[in-house]
């Protein structure tokens, strides 16, 4: 009865490896998927950041739909990473929209000495359609960028763009 009740568990342990095992190739398998971390190159080529030549983002496509966007130019004027959704669109297409509050700095600079330093100044929202590559460890990009003012108006500041992301890896 004990080495009946021995070789049930190493069995029963070996299903479970045997399974976790699968997941693990299966889930690292996936070449039509942009859920990880991404380094792109963006040229933003009308609108006010159309002067722009080294643009930059990080991206964090989060399984579920959800994402994080940071740029090299985040702390000019100082501002937040964007937070947004994905969505996948066909085979190796993808879309994101994603949100990203804007500030300006105080009129005065004897306010920004005394701490006044930065304010709201509206937000932008960011449609991105994406092209995964075959190996999917690439993808090319377009993006329209639109600016709304503090009372939520759309300005004529954003701008259209191209980028080139590829997938962060060990």
């Amino acid at each position: 009865m004990k080495r009946q009740m021995i070789m049930l568990a190493i069995c029963a342990a070996a299903l479970v490896v045997g399974l976790c095992s699968s997941f693990i190739r299966a889930d690292t398998g996936k070449t039509d998927d942009v859920t990880g971390a991404w380094r792109a190159k963006i040229q933003i080529m009308s609108g006010v950041y159309a002067e722009v030549k080294d643009l930059e983002f990080m991206y964090a496509f989060n399984a579920g739909g959800t994402m994080t966007e940071s740029s090299n130019y985040d702390a000019a004027p100082p501002g937040p990473p964007a937070y947004g959704i994905w969505q996948k669109t066909g085979a190796r297409q993808y879309e994101a929209k994603y949100m990203v509050w804007q500030t300006t700095a105080d009129s005065i600079q004897n306010e920004i000495a005394k701490g006044g330093g930065w304010v709201p100044d509206g937000y932008g929202v960011l449609t991105e359609k994406m092209t995964l590559s075959q190996d999917g460890n690439s993808f090319e990009s377009s993006l329209v960028f639109e600016i709304f003012d503090q009372q939520g108006k759309l300005t004529t500041r954003g701008g259209e763009g191209v980028g080139k992301a590829e997938r962060i890896r060990f």
